[in-house]
């Protein structure tokens, strides 16, 4: 199994088309004012924005960054707020928030090897 989209809802998707173009995601459908969907820069995962008035409480997603600080500096510099700068975690992962226009929280990333493998994961048994 492979996930293949992750959709939220946003009240305004001409306001969400320009934050995730400005993100870096690659527009492949457009049906608005009721749905957009665009292809992650790397891999084949899909990301999709559908109309709606209500946030889903607690919604997160995350998008890995190969180069964390240099996409946090790009894109603050092109106006793209965040909540604060990169930080280390004590998961080990890097990590900078930012919120979209509806309110979905988002979190720009590098794991590395531990997003998959970290220390205290769960291993096979010999």
């Amino acid at each position: 199994m492979n996930l293949n989209q992750v959709t939220v809802t946003l009240p305004d998707l001409d306001e969400g088309w320009r934050f995730y173009c400005a993100l870096g995601l690659i527009p492949v459908v457009d049906s608005r004012p009721n749905y957009v969907r665009f292809l992650c820069p790397d891999g084949a995962s899909t990301f999709s924005l559908h109309k709606g008035e209500e946030k889903a409480p607690g919604t997160t997603v995350y998008f890995e960054c190969e180069d964390l600080d240099a996409k946090y500096a790009a894109l603050k510099a092109a106006g793209i707020a965040f909540t604060g700068p990169p930080q280390d975690k004590p998961w080990l992962w890097r990590e900078a928030e930012l919120f979209d226009p509806g309110g979905n929280r988002l979190l720009l990333y590098f794991a590395g090897a531990n997003r998959l493998d970290p220390p205290w994961g769960i291993r096979p048994k010999n």
